[in-house]
């Protein structure tokens, strides 16, 4: 039996239809206790702003709870995204992490801002006097406060100097991967909602990466969407919520994760379908031994050293069953 790659999750604290934000964040607690439990790698949540569906907002005090409520498990951002904040904040927030809790802390970066432009003018940056362009200075300056000084700098990260918190580089399109090859840094691929340019990325990243000091090989960290149940039946139907989520995306409608329904026939037109499956291309839907098939098939595709699953199913009691049964299959 071809074994799979070490397993990490994906949250997005998903705020459900009939509960509250509470309600999501303390479930987000309850899966990382399960998840440290099941043998898990790490536990990311991603920063969003403004999505009455997200709860993980303030990214770092969310990941201070969930350090806090776990014990061996790493923990971090799938990510900060960098572009909404100075890089010096962002060191003080991920050393203080750190420094609390010592070896279990992970920092993923990307380059979106994750948010429409009202809410980043809100957020007191904006993308003439930061933003993208400025993304790969940004990594650089933040890496700079997070590494051992000689104290003699005038501006230092205090938490932070010294911690030399773990970076990744997260990206849906090919200039994370370069960008990650350039600075011999690890690199995951959000293929749970942006699947198009993975393989293409995969290359890209292992055939230029130049070696660092702390990572002298690539390691890539694939995004899945993943649904496990007893039955496959039982598992596409828990994942029409995912569905049902994107088809909102596809008509600019976003909200709380939706219940699952019997099907999606007569929900979407034959094009909204169509946008629905591209977009979840990489998602591995059913019963136990179909998932198992799936994942082998995927890490052989891909090589990946890892896979990061996201898995947003409505009523919280699936959602750990599938956590569960997934993690059988990687023992």
């Amino acid at each position: 039996m071809t074994a799979l790659p070490p397993l990490s999750i994906l949250d997005l604290a998903p705020v459900v239809e009939g509960s509250t934000t509470r309600d999501a964040l303390l479930n987000s607690l309850d899966l990382v206790r399960l998840a440290d439990e099941l043998g898990y790698q790490r536990y990311w949540v991603a920063e969003h702003h403004n999505m009455e569906g997200v709860a993980s907002s303030a990214t770092a005090v969310l990941i201070g709870q969930l350090a806090a409520a776990s014990r061996r498990i790493r923990v971090g951002a799938g990510g900060i995204m960098l572009p909404n904040h100075a890089p010096l904040t962002i060191a003080e927030q991920f050393g203080t992490l750190a420094e609390l809790f010592p070896g279990r802390i992970d920092l993923g970066l990307g380059r979106a801002p994750g948010t429409d432009r009202a809410t980043m003018r809100a957020l007191r940056r904006s993308l003439e006097t930061s933003g993208e362009d400025a993304f790969p200075s940004d990594v650089l300056e933040l890496q700079a406060f997070l590494a051992s000084g000689d104290g003699q700098a005038a501006v230092r990260a205090v938490p932070g100097q010294g911690t030399e918190v773990p970076l990744w580089l997260l990206g849906s399109s090919l200039y994370g991967a370069q960008l990650a090859a350039y600075l011999g840094l690890p690199f995951a691929f959000a293929s749970h909602f942006a699947p198009d340019m993975l393989m293409q990325a995969l290359q890209i990243y292992r055939a230029t990466y130049q070696p660092s000091a702390r990572h002298p090989k690539s390691y890539a960290m694939v995004g899945l969407n993943v649904v496990v149940a007893p039955t496959d039946d039982e598992a596409r139907r828990l994942f029409t919520s995912v569905q049902q989520r994107f088809l909102g995306m596809v008509r600019g409608q976003r909200g709380k994760l939706p219940p699952p329904v019997t099907g999606m026939a007569g929900l979407w037109t034959p094009a909204e379908e169509l946008q629905v499956q591209r977009m979840l291309a990489e998602s591995i839907v059913g019963s136990p031994q179909t998932v198992r098939a799936g994942l082998a098939a995927t890490a052989e595709r891909t090589g990946a050293d890892e896979f990061i699953v996201a898995c947003a199913v409505h009523d919280h009691a699936a959602r750990r069953r599938s956590y569960e049964l997934l993690a059988a299959l990687a023992g």
